[in-house]
């Protein structure tokens, strides 16, 4: 007899179908795991055998092999656990094969028999309910699963509860969907003296979801600012948030199964990796930029990337996904973040004050940004300079503005891009491009003239032409007018520079 357990594999989010038989035969006793499976699915069967054995059942004296088919996919990490298992319960009349036949299974067993909660189990579950069938999960994974809709979903704590529930002896209780409770973030516009200018780019770059850049000296709170853009975003929709949240699943990243209501917030370190920023790795987890997907990537300290590293954000920035090449598949991830970057003029941070700066001024600041590429700059639709705070700027009160009535704002004017692009199939005026822009973005016309001009002058690239409308139609949602003027023209304009700080 074969016993036939369904599970999943997984390709980045994608969720692939594997079939789990277990064949116990003659001969001399042996535990055998084929189908191109890693490390982790080997080591199962010391796992399932103690398992087994915590929960008062030997493995009979046979050959056992398990076979993941199909064989030439292949099968990553410790969720395979539980399928070997219950086909072992099956093949060993334990269990019934009907009864499993409805259901996909997929969790990690300890040494004593309980079930561990895996990554991935939110797609997992819309997965096996698009198929019509039920899941047996973890506990700690019930309340992830039970967002995939109307479904059976099994989640016991042991081994020991399913064998008991399918009998007959014990009831599993249905799981119940958890959400991520909505913390009321301390940080506020109203903490921030001063740099009025760069509070209005941060609104416009909340409002069309824009591409920001501060540059200034160290302390003029470049990274106070970039922290307080995340509360000036409306919140996620309910299609945002379950893409969102199964990408953290993949990762191993939702707390306690709450799907995600926030939008993401990351800041890694300037020493990070190409793989840990775009996704890779030994099992190839979504990176940085995919972690912050439908929220923000703030890349503080910017030249201090690694220059490849920096590079790699081009495409993702462009395509809003990160495609990770490998010989045997490519794994894509979504990536539509938003980049907010600070960096400091030079290497001493004080390039434009002549008392402060080093020596090699103003060589210094030409050395220091020219880690950063043209193409890299011009991806960027917001460039703005962040003066030092002085003493009277923090003797003032606090601002009169907070960041609920700056969010309050950002959010009418994200009502009206949504409406504006919602058979377009993207959200905000930083996606619009091509035929559309040109469309929803035409100056009149003394803004194309000068447009025009400008673009000669400054050598705009057709990418860097695009932005200026971009961020000019944003301003005028922001303005409440319908067409874009010369004037939203020319502010768009005095926020694209060839050259940080220059």
């Amino acid at each position: 007899m074969v016993a036939h357990i369904h599970t999943f594999a997984f390709r980045g989010i994608e969720v692939l179908d594997v079939d789990v038989q277990v064949h116990l035969a003659g001969g001399l006793p042996a535990f055998s795991v084929v189908g191109l499976a890693d490390k982790a699915v080997g080591e199962s069967r010391d796992r399932v055998r103690a398992a087994l054995q915590a929960i008062g059942l030997a493995l009979p004296p046979k050959r056992i092999t398990v076979n993941l088919s199909p064989a030439d996919i292949t099968k990553e990490g410790s969720h395979f656990d539980l399928p070997i298992a219950l086909g072992l319960l099956v093949a060993m009349d334990i269990l019934p094969q009907d009864f499993l036949y409805r259901y996909v299974a997929l969790g990690e067993l300890g040494l004593d028999g309980r079930l561990t909660p895996v990554s991935g189990v939110l797609p997992a579950a819309i997965h096996a309910n698009a198929r019509d069938k039920g899941l047996i999960c973890p506990a700690g994974n019930g309340s992830e699963a039970a967002w995939a809709g109307e479904m059976d979903i099994l989640a016991p704590d042991t081994l020991t509860a399913f064998v008991n529930h399918v009998k007959g002896k014990q009831l599993l209780s249905a799981p119940k969907p958890a959400q991520e409770t909505a913390a009321q973030s301390r940080l506020d516009l109203r903490d921030i003296r001063g740099q009025e200018s760069a509070k209005r780019v941060l609104e416009i770059a909340a409002s069309g979801g824009h591409n920001l850049l501060m540059s200034g000296p160290p302390g003029s709170g470049k990274s106070m600012l970039a922290a307080r853009l995340p509360a000036l975003l409306p919140p996620l929709t309910a299609e945002q948030a379950l893409e969102v949240s199964m990408i953290h699943s993949v990762a191993g990243m939702l707390q306690e199964g709450q799907l995600k209501r926030t939008r993401p917030f990351r800041d890694p370190h300037h020493s990070a990796s190409l793989p840990s920023l775009v996704g890779g790795g030994l099992r190839a987890k979504p990176g940085e930029i995919s972690l912050a997907h439908q929220g923000v990537l703030f890349l503080d300290e910017l030249p201090e990337f690694n220059r490849a590293t920096l590079e790699s954000l081009r495409q993702p920035l462009e395509t809003g996904s990160a495609t990770i090449a490998r010989a045997n598949a490519h794994i894509t991830y979504p990536a539509r973040f938003q980049l907010v970057a600070a960096m400091n003029p030079c290497r001493c941070g004080h390039l434009d004050d002549a008392s402060l700066a080093c020596s090699k001024a103003p060589r210094c600041g030409l050395d220091y940004q020219s880690k950063i590429s043209g193409p890299m700059f011009d991806r960027i639709d917001l460039h703005i300079d962040v003066p030092a705070v002085t003493a009277e700027d923090l003797s003032l009160p606090p601002a009169r503005e907070s960041s609920a009535e700056v969010a309050a704002r950002v959010a009418q004017v994200r009502e009206i891009q949504t409406e504006r692009y919602k058979n377009q199939g993207i959200s905000c005026n930083a996606q619009a491009d091509g035929d559309l822009l040109y469309t929803v973005a035409a100056p009149d016309a003394a803004g194309q003239q000068l447009l025009t001009q400008a673009a000669e002058k400054f050598k705009l690239s057709a990418r860097g032409y695009n932005r200026v409308l971009r961020v000019a139609r944003t301003m005028a949602d922001m303005g409440g007018t319908t067409g874009v003027t010369k004037v939203h023209i020319a502010e768009a304009l005095s926020y694209r520079r060839q050259r940080v700080g220059g």
